[in-house]
């Protein structure tokens, strides 16, 4: 049975620093429907390794110079993320040389002379293998990425937000350097949900959040959906000059979507309150409180008119 459409893709790398060897290999498994790429030596393979990323590979294990076993350990080093499988060819069928072989990193082995049936069905199963880890990593991967963002927003959800801010907080305490925390709430949208309904409001959070991430450059800041009409934005590396900075453009952002609001007590379009505080966390400090005194300061903001921002300072603990 030869490979299927998906498999003959596949590119096998063929290392032996025999001709003939490589030869009959590439004879046999291009039959199969294989692509193939060799290498005559342990060096030549890692360079062609790197170069074209192949899907599996035939790696005889005695060889001059580099031999199959050091090649396995080399190409594992290089291979972290991939897991691309490496079955071992070898003469050396005795229980230390077969131990080693797997110690070193290579997923199977087969013996010389080679058993054409057995190493049809182990290059097949092991490239299959491969082919499923990848896609598992990959799923599980989309669900952690899932599990982080808010399903109507697409920007992270607050339990991504807990978790950065502890990450953060704990990593600004050791570095004793600045962090800022952001609230922000849209004014009067109870209202706007009663005027123009439910599915509207949801459109107008959906571009409210998008203004807000559009405000944010930097890799290391976080948006995130704290609550229904509330976000939050994480500056680490941020003082109050910058925090004030990114809080007006917030406010801005959302003014100049402008969209309609007959309802609004404060403008004939959609604004939003935003209070904020910055701290150099402390070894006696609390995460907790910071979001509380950002909260306080939003509440300021609201309490001022809204449409507009605050900061709020964090007093020292006695």
């Amino acid at each position: 049975m030869k490979a299927t459409d998906q498999e003959s893709q596949s590119l096998v790398l063929i290392v032996d620093d025999e001709p003939f060897i490589r030869l009959i290999l590439r004879h046999f498994l291009e039959r199969e429907g294989y692509q193939i790429a060799e290498a005559q030596n342990g060096i030549e393979a890692i360079n062609v390794f790197k170069q074209l990323h192949p899907d599996i590979v035939l790696l005889d294990a005695i060889m001059p110079d580099m031999d199959g076993f050091e090649c396995c350990t080399q190409l594992e080093l290089l291979d972290c993320n991939k897991h691309t499988p490496i079955l071992m060819i070898t003469g050396l069928d005795d229980q230390e040389s077969v131990d080693r072989a797997f110690t070193v990193g290579a997923i199977d082995f087969v013996t010389k002379p080679i058993h054409w049936a057995v190493l049809r069905q182990r290059v097949k199963r092991l490239i299959q293998q491969s082919q499923l880890q990848q896609k598992l990593e990959a799923v599980n991967l989309e669900l952690q990425r899932l599990v982080t963002i808010d399903g109507l927003t697409q920007i992270a959800n607050r339990r991504r937000f807990e978790e950065y801010f502890s990450q953060e907080w704990q990593l600004l305490k050791r570095e004793q350097r600045p962090l800022s925390l952001i609230l922000c709430d849209v004014d009067f949208f109870k209202l706007y949900n009663d005027t123009y309904g439910h599915r509207v409001g949801d459109r107008c959070l959906q571009k409210i959040a998008q203004a807000i991430k559009d405000m944010i450059k930097r890799p290391g800041d976080l948006v995130a959906r704290y609550g229904g009409e509330e976000f939050a934005v994480i500056l680490p590396n941020t003082d109050t000059k910058g925090a004030t900075h990114v809080a007006d453009e917030i406010c801005h952002a959302v003014r100049g979507l402008a969209i309609p609001h007959q309802n609004s007590q404060v403008s004939p379009y959609v604004t939003i309150s935003v209070g904020f505080t910055t701290e150099i966390p402390q070894p006696d400090s609390d995460l907790e409180e910071m979001i509380a005194t950002a909260d306080r300061a939003l509440y300021k903001a609201k309490a001022a008119g809204r449409d507009r921002f605050v900061q709020n300072i964090l007093l020292p603990q006695k």
